[in-house]
C-alpha cells in the first residue's frame, strides 16, 4: 500500500543533509586515491556513486512510499534468507577473503557484504517478534528466550567471519529494542550477563581485539608504526584541521599517510578539511537524527513501527559514533564505516533502505497527529 501522507519534514531534511554532506566529503577524500591513477580507485568511486547514492536513493524513495507494515508480513523469511546469504561467505570461490576475514560475496565483478543485509532484516524480524508477543514480553518463554536465540544466531554468524564490530552493533541494537519493548528487568540483567560472557570469550580467543583495547587504554605505549599507526595519523589530521579546517579538498594526510582515507579514516579527512566546526556539525546531525528517530518512534501508536525507529536509529548512530570515536582515540579502533559518508556501496545502499522505511513510519505518525 502506497501512502501519500506528508513525511516528517525535519527528519527528511536531516537525512538529506547527511547524504549530501557525505557525498561531498567522500568525493574530497577520494582525491587522494584518484591521484594514484589506479583503475581500482576509479572503480571504488564508480561503485560508491552508482550502488550507494543512485540505487540507494531510488530504494530510499520506494521504501518511503510503501507502508512499513509490508515488511512485517515477510520478516521471518527475509531474516532466514539473509542468514543463508551470510553463510555463502564461507563457501570457496563465492566468499571473498581479505586480511583474514570472510565478509564479502563475490559475484563476477561485484562484491558486497551480506552482513549489511543481515543487520536490516534482523532488526525487522526482532521488531516483528517483540510486537507480536508484546503482552508476554516479560515472560522468559515468549520474551527473553526467543530474543536470545534470534540474537545469538545472528551474532555468532558474524563472529565466525570474523566481524566483531558489526556483531557488537547488532548486540547493542537488539538489547535496546528488547529493553524498549518492555523487557523484564531481571531477564534483561541475564541478557547483559550473557553478553559480557560472549565479549570475554571473544577477547580471550582474538588477540588482535585485545591489542586494540590495550592500545586504546595505553596509547602512549602503542607502537605508532604498527598498532597505533592509524589512530596516530588520524589525530594528526584532525589536529591540523584546527577550528575551521584547511578547506575542501586540501587534506594532506589522505595522500599515503591515512590508511583507508575513504573508509575507516574518512572522519579524520573531514576533520582536517573542515576543522572542529565541520566535525561538530556532523556529530550534531547524527544526534539530531537519533533524537528524531526516538521521538517519532515514541509517538507512533504501532509498537512494530516504534521498535523499527528505535532499532534503525540506534544501529545507524551507534555505528557512526563508534567510527568517529575510534578516530579520535576515545574508543578502541574499529573497522566500522561512517554511515552516509564512508566508502562501501552495500552499507550505503542499505542505510538508505532503512531510512526509507523510517521516513514511511514518519508519514503514519504525521497522519495520527493530524487525526
Amino acid at each position: 500500500m502506497i501512502h501519500k501522507n506528508p513525511v516528517n519534514k525535519l527528519f527528511l531534511i536531516n537525512i538529506l543533509v547527511l547524504a549530501v554532506t557525505g557525498f561531498f566529503v567522500f568525493l574530497s577524500a577520494s582525491m587522494g586515491l584518484l591521484a594514484k591513477d589506479d583503475i581500482k580507485y576509479t572503480s571504488i568511486i564508480t561503485n560508491q556513486i552508482f550502488f550507494g547514492f543512485i540505487l540507494g536513493g531510488i530504494i530510499f524513495y520506494i521504501n518511503s512510499k510503501i507502508n512499513y507494515k509490508f515488511w512485517k508480513k515477510y520478516s521471518f523469511w527475509l531474516w532466514i534468507a539473509s542468514i543463508f546469504l551470510t553463510l555463502l561467505v564461507f563457501i570457496p570461490y563465492t566468499g571473498l577473503e581479505f586480511a583474514g576475514a570472510k565478509r564479502w560475496i563475490l559475484i563476477g565483478p561485484i562484491s558486497f557484504q551480506p552482513s549489511e543485509i543481515l543487520k536490516i532484516f534482523y532488526i525487522i524480524f526482532l521488531a516483528t517478534w517483540l510486537s507480536v508477543v508484546k503482552n508476554k514480553i516479560k515472560t522468559f518463554r515468549y520474551g527473553t528466550l526467543p530474543f536470545i536465540i534470534i540474537t545469538f544466531i545472528t551474532v555468532i554468524l558474524l563472529l565466525f567471519q570474523p566481524d566483531n564490530d558489526t556483531a557488537f552493533v547488532i548486540l547493542l541494537t537488539g538489547m535496546s529494542m528488547y529493553f524498549v519493548g518492555g523487557a523484564n528487568l531481571k531477564h534483561f540483567a541475564v541478557v547483559i550477563g550473557f553478553s559480557i560472557i560472549l565479549l570475554v570469550f571473544v577477547l580471550l580467543n582474538r588477540p588482535y581485539v585485545l591489542d586494540r583495547i590495550q592500545t586504546f587504554m595505553e596509547p602512549t605505549k602503542a607502537n605508532i608504526q604498527s598498532t597505533g599507526y592509524q589512530v596516530h595519523q588520524s589525530l594528526i589530521a584532525i589536529g591540523s584541521g584546527g577550528l575551521g579546517g584547511r578547506g575542501f579538498g586540501k587534506s594532506l594526510q589522505k595522500f599515503d599517510l591515512l590508511p583507508e582515507p575513504v573508509g575507516d579514516s574518512i572522519f579524520a579527512v573531514l576533520g582536517e578539511e573542515f576543522g572542529f566546526v565541520g566535525a561538530f556539525f556532523i556529530v550534531l546531525l547524527f544526534i539530531s537524527f537519533l533524537f528524531q528517530s526516538l521521538k517519532i518512534g515514541m509517538n507512533t501508536n504501532d509498537l512494530f513501527g516504534g521498535l523499527l525507529m528505535v532499532g534503525f536509529g540506534i544501529m545507524i548512530v551507534s555505528q557512526s559514533f563508534i567510527n568517529m570515536a575510534s578516530m579520535l582515540g576515545i574508543f578502541p579502533l574499529s573497522g566500522l564505516p561512517l554511515l552516509f559518508i564512508s566508502h562501501g556501496g552495500t552499507a550505503l545502499f542499505f542505510t538508505f533502505f532503512s531510512v526509507g522505511i523510517m521516513l514511511n513510519i514518519s508519514r503514519i505518525n504525521n497522519q495520527n497527529q493530524q487525526i
